[in-house]
């Protein structure tokens, strides 16, 4: 495992033409390219407003409703844009891989740097909502990067797992997305865990152990209720991640004569 991550990190340059490559190819017909990465997450946040808002008539008088929405709903993009284009990581590249030998790895991960920077962008939408609706952060928005650093961790080690699996079996591509829905549901991205939970007390599980959530809620704790994100919950998500990535690279190494053979 040692000499796979040495040739790892051998492959840096190529890691970074792929994210590059990547974050070119996303936009690269449309008439408004990099536009999107500020207008696609914009348009979802309206949508899901005015759904909310109006035709079902929810949202709280206790805080802004609409940056509670931004936020969720920006930090949920990046989960599922990296997972559902990781499941192809590997199959994308297959005519590369089967020509000259190149640590597998290697793309799933550029997917999960490539939907990190996509992130960055919808943050500036997040910033404009807080401009606009008067809503400043104090000095717990210092804890911002770990979480983004505990998010990024968790969805390398998602998209290792997903992007190995559907070289094997290519219809869990099409189950991922069902998959990705239900997460969107059961996680407090477009209500209020405190709100819902209340009234369902046997369901509180659903939140207090669901990653999505625990992360989802720690930038709302830190961007707009200026308070601490959930130290422990996010502690327990980077160990295992690490963890999961770290046997993951070991379960590649070991196994990538099994994806050329499959490709």
């Amino acid at each position: 495992m040692r000499e796979y991550i040495k040739e790892l990190l051998k492959r840096k340059d190529l890691l970074i033409y792929l994210v590059k490559s990547g974050l070119k190819a996303e936009h690269r017909n449309s008439y408004l390219g990099y536009f999107w990465w500020l207008l696609d997450p914009l348009l979802n946040v309206v949508v899901y407003y005015f759904l909310v808002t109006y035709i079902l008539n929810r949202g709280s008088e206790d805080y802004n409703y609409a940056v509670f929405l931004v936020i969720g709903l920006v930090a949920w993009r990046w989960m599922n844009t990296t997972v559902t284009t990781s499941a192809k990581a590997i199959l994308k590249y297959s005519s590369i891989i089967n020509q000259v030998y190149l640590p597998k790895s290697l793309f799933p991960l550029a997917m999960s740097f490539t939907q990190a920077y996509n992130f960055l962008f919808g943050l500036i939408v997040v910033g404009l909502f807080l401009l606009f609706n008067q809503v400043l952060p104090d000095w717990h928005i210092v804890y911002l990067p770990l979480i983004l650093f505990v998010q990024l961790l968790f969805l390398s080690a998602v998209s290792l797992g997903v992007a190995y699996m559907c070289v094997f079996v290519r219809d869990i591509d099409n189950i991922l997305s069902h998959i990705m829905r239900l997460f969107f549901y059961a996680s407090p991205i477009i209500w209020d865990s405190e709100r819902i939970l209340g009234r369902f007390d046997n369901l509180a599980w659903v939140v207090q152990y669901n990653p999505v959530a625990i992360i989802i809620e720690s930038y709302r704790a830190v961007i707009m209720f200026n308070g601490n994100p959930q130290f422990t919950g996010l502690f327990v998500i980077g160990v295992a991640s690490i963890a999961v990535i770290a046997f993951l690279l070991h379960y590649y190494s070991k196994n990538e004569h099994k994806i050329i053979k499959a490709l």
